[in-house]
């Protein structure tokens, strides 16, 4: 399992294809059923490079399967799977609704602020601080801890969760805007029928620690009615920049088409036989919109490298689509892109991602409604 703690051994996410796929490869989904809450649970580290598109979640439930797992004795690791397919196709149908409240206001949120303790590391809850501080060098968090920081963050700090979600995004090398902001709002009770509390006694289980004495340290009951905390009660605004290369625009052959890659499709495997011009495009508006790390930047520009021949250009689309103005393709002929609700706006062809279950379409009111639809398929092997 990989060490958060590493300095001269293997990073936490190599980003060579090989590394990634032999990480495919040491999934085993009955451990990590029994062990993903815990901290030091059999997790499978594939988040970021499912966020970043060099893997499907379809990719990795066939390598599961192939082993011979019945997918009734690995459901838990499916499901957790179909979250993210599930959070794709809300963003597919609600676009831009996802950055706001999308069932019902959250309740009882005071600001749209952050908890300066958050941002600081500094909760006085010793295994979050310490967690947040590693977050800050590694660019992951358990998903265990970012329900924690969550619920502390909407529940006990009364913030809504839009600012706060910004912040982990921001940070995150699995960063996904559905995800990331469908989650933030089931903790926050605005995309669920309930808020999820945490306390001490829950985190001192599935982190190995102890502590006790923090604000946390009550029963459900008393933490759900409680006052903000005084260690939550000063809050900040947090102004984020994404800072990109500086590069020229390139050359296009403009007899050939050209293939878009952004950071949520850094695939090697998309359409990698054809002879084609080949761009990670990485435009400033989009970063204005939805800024990153530094350290997300360098991260996707690293997968890249796995991409025969590409490009990485810091413009906007426009800039290439000049270059076909004249030449012998039309524009809707000239660029080829994966679907993505965050770059509809691309020009030309957008081919289907590869979802687990390409046939259930559409928007679902709840996880488990759409989960049913896709046990259906899987069960009738019509995953395709």
């Amino acid at each position: 399992m990989p060490n958060l703690n590493m300095q001269n051994e293997q990073p936490l996410f190599p980003t060579d294809y090989v590394s990634i796929m032999q990480r495919v490869d040491a999934v085993n989904p009955i451990k990590y059923a029994k062990t993903r809450n815990f901290i030091h649970g059999d997790v499978t580290y594939l988040s970021a490079y499912i966020a970043r598109g060099v893997i499907s979640v379809r990719q990795i439930m066939e390598a599961v399967l192939q082993k011979g797992y019945k997918p009734y004795a690995i459901e838990k690791f499916l499901q957790e799977l179909a979250w993210r397919e599930y959070y794709q196709r809300v963003w597919q149908i609600k676009k831009e609704d996802i950055f706001s409240d999308l069932k019902q206001e959250q309740p009882d949120y005071l600001h749209y602020q952050i908890p300066a303790a958050i941002v600081h590391a500094a909760t006085g809850i010793q295994i979050l601080d310490n967690q947040i501080n590693a977050f800050y060098t590694t660019g992951y968090l358990h998903n265990h801890i970012r329900m924690y920081l969550a619920s502390i963050v909407c529940n006990n700090a009364k913030s809504h969760w839009l600012a706060p979600a910004r912040w982990m995004y921001y940070h995150l090398l699995d960063g996904d805007l559905a995800s990331n902001s469908c989650s933030w709002q089931w903790v926050a009770g605005s995309f669920s029928s309930k808020k999820y509390y945490c306390n001490q006694e829950n985190i001192n289980k599935y982190t190995s620690t102890n502590q006790q004495q923090t604000f946390l340290d009550h029963s459900y009951e008393y933490i759900a009615t409680m006052p903000v905390p005084a260690v939550l009660q000063e809050t900040l605004t947090e102004n984020y920049e994404t800072i990109l290369p500086a590069t020229a625009a390139p050359k296009l052959d403009t007899t050939k088409p050209t293939l878009l890659y952004n950071g949520y499709n850094l695939d090697p495997l998309w359409r990698s036989s054809e002879n084609v011009n080949r761009v990670l495009l990485l435009e400033p508006s989009h970063f204005k919109k939805y800024p990153v790390s530094k350290k997300v930047i360098d991260f996707m520009m690293a997968l890249s490298t796995n991409i025969d021949g590409i490009v990485i250009y810091t413009g906007e689309v426009d800039a290439l689509t000049k270059q076909y103005e004249n030449g012998d393709l039309t524009i809707s002929n000239a660029f080829i892109s994966k679907e993505h609700p965050a770059f509809d706006y691309y020009p030309g062809t957008k081919d289907c991602r590869d979802w687990m279950f390409a046939k259930v379409e559409g928007y679902y009111p709840s996880f488990f409604s759409f989960w049913k639809k896709g046990a259906q398929a899987l069960s009738k092997n019509k995953t395709n």
